[in-house]
């Protein structure tokens, strides 16, 4: 997993506030647990 955290939500570092705020939120909602229950790693990821 990538640590720079403009290539882990997609974004070029001219991102704005509003950019970076809109990738965030959109990950953690294809990432949340609650929406797959019936795979383990998916917490982790989510933590992560």
């Amino acid at each position: 997993m990538s640590t720079d955290p403009y290539k882990v939500l997609g974004l070029t570092k001219a991102a704005t506030a509003a950019d970076i705020k809109k990738a965030y939120r959109k990950l953690a909602r294809s990432s949340h647990p609650d929406l797959h229950p019936d795979d383990k790693s998916a917490v982790a990821r989510f933590k992560a």
